[in-house]
């Protein structure tokens, strides 16, 4: 089951009973509080964790130089190409419009912004790098399909995959590039979130230093999927993976994991204050049913896991969103209701919570897990970090007094 803090604060009394009769402490596991402040759903676009490749990074560029790199919103500046055979022995390769600028066109924000007008999707999405152990933060994200955009180059054959880039340099050694089976481009099922070209973070324009003023966004994927600066995409009969990650080692395929992170664990504790210990939690593809915890110490090192308490759904969305958006106007949620059709939502982070009272002195060890909709228990089925990294947190602390 997944607990609201309110429903953990009412089964207070079965966790105590749980934790005394697994000898782990010789006083009760308290709930989170039940007035708890409701944490802000998104991210402000200056406070994600930055993780930009290139030298010098492309935000980083002023003046001629940015305008240089058609990362100007005026300048800014899409193309699509169809690549050639992916063997010499290939007799069939893809074929299709192109969009170019030496042939006067390649698309233009304008002309995106636009496209928008009939297409444009939002939803809420977490970003997080394959290899690092917790979100980069959460934003709610406004564009087009890739879908839209690939049907300017009809009639398509022969494509297989897409890949694309964005500015990095015109350096080849700084070239960072993903793709996508042209089945996800264009084929979305029903219900799920679609591949798409972001153009606005949080109601505004994105900025330079989250990938403006266009970015690719693939709601299932790693931020390494989710490409900065976005200019070419390139279309191909070639049946291959074509992203730089894949030639380093790394699984081009792999999806957001479900997995539980801390944020506060000091390294001493007072015997005589009470422990409030929270963090974040992805919902990945598998989505998320709870977040357990287990504490051990010097006196007993069995794991026991007790299930922590989720923050609920926003009572009111319109105090979580930008002025003007409505949560009926978000992909995940019910377009009468306002409401989220799942809660956590898939692809997006979520907080949880507990609070630990009456210590004894000694040397404790607090271990974190999510549980995902299939009762696989984090680190399952994927704990090999070059699929995205989902081991379990542990944090030791110190109860003094």
């Amino acid at each position: 089951m997944t607990l609201s803090r309110r429903e953990f604060v009412q089964t207070s009394s079965v966790l105590t009973a749980a934790a005394l009769s697994g000898g782990l402490l010789e006083s009760p596991v308290a709930a989170a509080e039940e007035n708890a402040t409701e944490r802000p759903f998104l991210t402000p676009a200056d406070k994600f964790r930055d993780v930009s490749r290139g030298t010098p990074k492309p935000h980083s560029l002023v003046g001629e130089a940015l305008v240089a790199a058609k990362l100007t919103p005026e300048t800014w500046r899409l193309e699509i190409t169809i690549d050639g055979p992916a063997t010499p022995e290939q007799k069939e390769f893809a074929t299709g419009k192109e969009l170019k600028s030496e042939t006067d066109n390649s698309l233009d924000l304008a002309a995106l912004l636009e496209l928008g007008k009939k297409h444009e999707v939002q939803f809420l999405k977490a970003m997080q790098c394959l290899n690092i152990p917790a979100p980069l933060g959460q934003g709610l994200w406004e564009g087009v399909p890739l879908r839209d955009v690939l049907r300017l180059c009809s009639p398509l054959k022969n494509v297989r995959r897409i890949y694309y880039w964005g500015f990095h340099n015109n350096d080849p050694k700084q070239l960072f590039q993903s793709s996508l089976s042209y089945t996800q481009a264009m084929e979305t099922p029903p219900g799920e979130l679609p591949a798409f070209l972001a153009y606005r973070l949080n109601g505004e324009p994105i900025p330079l230093m989250r990938g403006g003023p266009v970015r690719m966004v693939i709601p299932w994927a790693h931020g390494f999927k989710s490409i900065k600066w976005l200019q070419r995409i390139c279309l191909t009969n070639d049946y291959k993976a074509n992203d730089t990650y894949a030639e380093q080692n790394n699984d081009p395929e792999s999806y957001l994991k479900t997995a539980a992170y801390f944020e506060n664990v000091p390294a001493k504790v007072a015997a005589d204050k009470p422990l409030r210990v929270s963090g974040t939690a992805m919902s990945g593809l598998s989505g998320l049913k709870r977040v357990e915890y287990s504490l051990t110490s010097d006196e007993n090192k069995e794991e026991k896991w007790i299930p922590a308490a989720l923050d609920e759904s926003p009572s009111d969305w319109s105090t979580q969103l930008p002025a003007g958006i409505s949560s009926k106007q978000i992909l995940g949620f019910d377009p009468k209701t306002g409401e989220p059709r799942t809660w956590p939502l898939r692809y997006s982070m979520v907080g949880w919570s507990l609070k630990l009272t009456d210590l004894k002195p000694g040397q404790y060890a607090l271990r974190v897990r999510a549980v995902d909709l299939n009762d696989f228990a984090q680190p399952e089925p994927r704990p090999i970090q070059k699929t995205g990294r989902n081991s379990i947190e542990v944090k030791e602390f110190e109860v003094v007094g």
